[in-house]
């Protein structure tokens, strides 16, 4: 399971928020790209970024950002939050990403995703399926959709989607441990589709939200997560960069 360090971005600095709420903002470094180096210099390969102040004002901001830390790291971005247009996702490609999650988008305008995952491929773009009671929700979280969580899952599935990042609201930053039921319902669920309509059950489930300590990494492995996304546990040191590094080295 890939271990994937996430840095949410506020007006330039490392910020963290709890369930999506912007008033929790807690600022953790003011300088994203030390923060990344020190995830390299543990090991990491990889790095979820999420340009909060896009996902809020609905197009890309941070992509500055982006470029200083994939221009000075050799981290493998996955890059997040605003992504509306095909302009946003240049200008993200451009600054260094090497893979983008859309999720708004997803649900607002899915010709354009649909167009994206056409144009680049599916190992380039990720479903972003973040999710309230099992309805995803959308816009930086400040708005809930109508769509069903498992049903929006294997729709993309069929279109050709194979990575999905998940995040239970209710338990992202809230150091409560993950949504261990959710992401076996979403796998069982997926497999068994997958199975019915004859398509090649290669979906790339990437936890996200809760994390709180490192016992329950080997548990969200288990369940057959492809990766898990880890960020208020690192910075409130509930989780340290050497049980990474070490779970990295011995896996």
């Amino acid at each position: 399971m890939r271990i994937i360090p996430a840095i949410d971005i506020i007006e330039g600095k490392c910020v963290r928020l709890s369930k999506g709420d912007y008033d929790s903002k807690k600022i953790y470094n003011e300088h994203p790209l030390e923060v990344a180096k020190e995830f390299e210099a543990h090991g990491i390969e990889y790095l979820h970024l999420v340009d909060l102040d896009g996902a809020k004002s609905k197009h890309i901001v941070n992509h500055k950002v982006l470029e200083q830390i994939a221009s000075q790291t050799k981290l493998k971005i996955d890059f997040g939050g605003g992504l509306k247009t095909d302009d946003d996702l240049r200008i993200a490609f451009e600054s260094g990403a090497s893979q983008v999650t859309g999720g708004s988008i997803a649900v607002k305008d899915r010709d354009t995703f649909l167009g994206w995952i056409q144009k680049h491929g599916a190992e380039k773009i990720i479903l972003g399926a973040d999710a309230l009671d099992e309805k995803v929700a959308v816009s930086g979280w400040q708005e809930e959709s109508k769509e069903e969580l498992l049903p929006f899952v294997q729709n993309y599935q069929q279109e050709g989607i194979k990575y999905v990042i998940c995040t239970d609201i209710s338990k992202d930053g809230m150091l409560e441990g993950p949504s261990f039921d959710l992401y076996k319902k979403i796998l069982s669920t997926v497999s068994s589709k997958g199975v019915e309509n004859r398509i090649e059950n290669s979906l790339k489930l990437i936890a996200s939200g809760g994390i709180s300590s490192f016992d329950e990494l080997p548990r969200l492995a288990e369940i057959g997560c492809e990766g898990t996304i880890i960020g208020k546990a690192i910075y409130e040191n509930r989780i340290s960069l050497k049980q990474l590094k070490d779970y990295i080295l011995n896996k």
